[in-house]
């Protein structure tokens, strides 16, 4: 008999908003726009996606399709969805940019 086990999914895990800020801090440092689309989304998953769409306006199977690593959400979108977050975008200047 073989050990069971199951697929692991950062969402079961994000369950403050702060563990979800700082999930989302480091994907944004990646600069890799699929990891931050695929960030918003498990943070989403991990808030609820019917609230999330609730929130803001737009249909669940819209929003899981749109913040899947391969969707192309508008920016409005993903602006949306992080203020239904409780969330806000914060611009600070890149240490290593010259």
């Amino acid at each position: 008999m073989g050990i069971k086990t199951t697929a692991f999914d950062a969402a079961d895990y994000l369950d403050t908003p702060e563990a979800q800020a700082e999930y989302l801090r480091i994907s944004f440092e990646t600069g890799d726009s699929a990891d931050i689309q695929e960030a918003i989304g498990t943070v989403a998953r991990a808030s609820g996606m019917t609230q999330i769409a609730r929130a803001t306006g737009l249909g669940r199977e819209s929003l899981y399709k749109a913040l899947e690593g391969e969707g192309n959400p508008e920016f409005a979108t993903i602006l949306r969805v992080v203020r239904a977050l409780g969330l806000n975008l914060t611009i600070t200047p890149a240490h290593d940019h010259a």
